[in-house]
């Protein structure tokens, strides 16, 4: 079970902000959008009643088992979970040619459409014995597209039967995809229609590449229903979810238009970078659901522990005020160093001597935080006791009720990214797709331009 610190958020302990008791006579207010948004049963939440996408995933268990390689193609939502639960579920060296993986698979996931960012994943596998999984719910993304036909222009050219080496993830009955598929006899996943991608790690999405590769998606449900049933608490000095929704939700109204993940472990990284993509797209919104002008959202920031006390903290602790950090710890390594008691002589070194490298690691954290304190910065810490699916599950859960939570207490809709569609319609219409040649019209004009 993951483990909440709010010490260092409130006026008391950092001179600035709100009090604690402050932000408990608000929690009406956040309960009542707790409550809505779980009574709402949306789509992310309705899944952990079902055991139906995990089956799903599992009857492929055998054919997985045939691949050394699952590749993923898919952008954002389609790609960031898969990234997520790889980075921080399996060994940071899993990928290695090397690595013993006891026959599991290991995973790569192309989310760009960088030649060469994909040459480097493609010219270092063999075909023969990879999986590709195509993830897009309408099958008209572009970049996940684009990344498919490569691939499949690929397979067909070395001769191998594509159908054997192609897995589908899109919509349970109509998209491009799914036309393929069915004339072709490409075998498919689910992403459910009520679950959008940023929302999916816990679906299909993000189960099929996790399980090829060991993951337990079974405890990845379990740790979130878990989650679920521990931030239904009504008692808001009892519900870390409650809090850290009224924190949020003052920092805005104060200001503080940026909001920092700093984990503080190479293998939870890359849930900042999931985070990110969930809380940028959610509650970046221009209106409100009256269609009142707003212009709401906060910036998400990501930042790495200790590496960024040397890049960012400066800026954090001396520059502008208007920023919440949030710390992530892990109290349990997989493997740990006891620092070597050398050069004794040397006071600068000597106390290091017979230390563990993660007793470092997590001073500097809380040193860092405490720093902040003093210098006005609100911050809290979210601690993982170990890395494992239970507590990567309830992670997940956490930040996708707080997200939508967040977005009934700013009156906006937090599932969908009308700010997203427009770039891609101009995209379309300068590739030369028909019936999007009026955008470039509209958004380009020849007379005035400045090119250096």
């Amino acid at each position: 079970m993951l483990k909440f610190d709010f010490s260092l958020a409130f006026k008391e302990n950092i001179g600035t902000g709100p009090t604690y008791e402050e932000i408990l006579e608000r929690a009406d207010i956040a309960l009542g959008a707790l409550n809505k948004v779980i009574d709402n049963q949306p789509g992310f939440i309705r899944i952990l009643g079902t055991e139906e996408y995990i089956e799903e995933v599992q009857k492929y268990a055998s054919w997985f088992s045939s691949f050394e390689n699952i590749v993923v193609l898919g952008i954002g939502g389609s790609a960031l979970g898969n990234i997520a639960l790889h980075k921080s579920l399996k060994p940071i060296n899993w990928n290695s040619p090397n690595f013993d993986r006891e026959g599991k698979a290991r995973v790569f996931v192309v989310d760009n459409i960088d030649p060469e960012f994909v040459d480097a994943v493609l010219s270092k596998i063999d075909l023969s014995k990879t999986l590709f999984n195509i993830i897009s719910k309408s099958g008209t993304t572009a970049e996940a597209m684009a990344n498919y036909l490569i691939v499949r222009g690929m397979l067909d050219k070395s001769g191998l039967a594509s159908a054997e080496h192609l897995l589908f993830t899109t919509d349970p009955e109509k998209g491009v995809l799914r036309v393929i598929a069915e004339r072709e006899g490409i075998r498919t996943l689910t992403i459910p229609r009520d679950v959008g991608g940023r929302f999916s790690v816990l679906t299909p999405v993000g189960l099929a590449s996790a399980f090829a590769e060991g993951i337990d998606i079974k405890a990845l449900h379990r740790g979130a229903k878990k989650g679920l049933e521990r931030y239904k608490n009504q008692k808001a000095s009892e519900n870390p979810l409650v809090l850290n929704a009224l924190l949020h939700l003052d920092a805005m109204n104060s200001g503080k238009r940026i909001s920092v993940m700093m984990p503080y472990s190479n293998r939870l990284y890359l849930l900042a970078d999931w985070y990110r993509q969930l809380w940028a797209e959610s509650l970046g919104k221009k209106f409100d659901k009256d269609g009142k002008e707003i212009f709401a959202g906060q910036t998400p920031v990501k930042a790495l522990g200790a590496v960024d006390q040397h890049s960012q903290i400066q800026l954090y602790n001396e520059g502008p005020k208007d920023k919440i950090i949030t710390f992530l710890r892990l109290e349990t390594f997989s493997v740990d160093f006891e620092i070597p008691a050398l050069h004794n002589d040397i006071e600068a070194l000597s106390y290091l001597g017979g230390k563990a490298l993660s007793t470092l690691l997590n001073s500097e954290q809380y040193g860092t935080a405490l720093a902040l304190a003093k210098n006005g910065v609100p911050s809290l810490t979210i601690t993982f006791p170990e890395l494992n699916e239970e507590n990567v599950g309830e992670f997940i859960l956490y930040y996708e009720l707080l997200t939508a939570t967040m977005g009934e207490l700013l009156r906006i809709n937090p599932y969908d990214q009308p700010g997203v569609e427009l770039g891609k319609k101009i995209t379309y219409g300068l590739m030369g797709r028909k019936g999007y040649e009026g955008f470039l019209k509209d958004y380009i004009n020849d007379n005035w331009r400045l090119e250096l």
